[in-house]
């Protein structure tokens, strides 16, 4: 079987997008009359956009995890840390599933001090 090559611009991308959503759907969970546009239907497609880009990572395999890695290296931000979390879990992980609190407290304890 061939092997699609990794297109380092578009796993970027997923990378980015996946930590900026993952901020957006955290903030809005503990701030939520800050947006009242947020309905369940567009934190629904929110979700499903976070987890597509999330996908996109996991597709890349390895090349994936390192793109991820190296935007964390770059931005030590909880959205880039929560990125590289959920490319280290199993690939049927969701973002739906996870223990917000547990996750919150995980980035809390492993950035550092001055992304926190």
């Amino acid at each position: 079987m061939m092997v699609a090559p990794v297109l380092r611009e578009i796993v970027r991308q997923h990378a980015e997008m996946a930590a900026f959503l993952w901020s957006v759907y955290d903030h809005h969970l503990l701030h939520p009359d800050e947006n009242p546009d947020m309905d369940e239907e567009r934190l629904a497609r929110l979700v499903e956009r976070l987890e597509a880009h999330l996908d996109g990572l996991r597709t890349a395999g390895e090349a994936g995890r390192r793109i991820a890695e190296e935007r964390y290296a770059e931005f030590p931000e909880p959205g880039e840390l929560f990125v590289i979390r959920m490319l280290a879990g199993p690939p049927h992980l969701r973002v739906t599933s996870i223990d917000l609190d547990q996750v919150r407290l995980y980035l809390a304890a492993n950035l550092p001090k001055s992304a926190a």
